[in-house]
């Protein structure tokens, strides 16, 4: 083997294996705020039969004024109701499933968005329709989900973060 040869054989070793290390101690960091959102994540594909997809995100906090470490779902389900009769009926389920509101009487920004806590995760939903975010993860559950005749498609996106205590009035 030529000397070139060894050294271009070794420089993309070494290439391989800083990729590999990075992406474990992304895939480490990641993991641990994906798993924030295992629980609305069963709400959404178990209770109301929803394609999702969970990818790390960061959340922009009000409260705090710092960006946090987050996980976002993105879902997709179908309806047969406007979408405000839908989302009615969605936060009521998330009611029903055990998620409470938030301490923070100004966490909902308006009534598209609402935040609800279920142990010590705070997760900020949000109902809506179309194509808003030409996310990657959007378009996945755009086309994964099956629709019959007569239905609309909706989609919720859920960002989840470490609970919080309401901020002093």
């Amino acid at each position: 083997m030529s000397s070139v040869l060894r050294h271009t054989t070794l420089q993309i070793g070494i290439a391989k294996l800083a990729v590999v290390c990075v992406a474990l101690s992304v895939s480490g960091a990641e993991a641990q705020e994906e798993s924030r959102c295992e629980a609305a994540d069963r709400f959404l594909t178990d209770d109301l039969n929803m394609v999702t997809r969970t990818d790390p995100d960061t959340l922009d906090d009000w409260r705090t004024g710092k960006r946090l470490a987050a996980c976002r779902i993105t879902a997709a389900g179908t309806r047969r109701t406007s979408l405000a009769t839908t989302a009615r009926a969605f936060y009521e389920e998330v009611r029903a499933s055990g998620w409470t509101r938030t301490p923070n009487p100004d966490d909902s920004p308006n009534e598209a968005s609402l935040r609800f806590r279920l142990g010590e995760t705070d997760c900020l939903f949000n109902v809506y329709q179309g194509i808003l975010l030409g996310t990657d993860s959007e378009i996945f559950v755009t086309n994964d989900i099956e629709m019959q005749p007569g239905e609309d498609l909706y989609h919720v996106l859920v960002l989840c973060i470490p609970a919080m205590a309401a901020r002093p009035r």
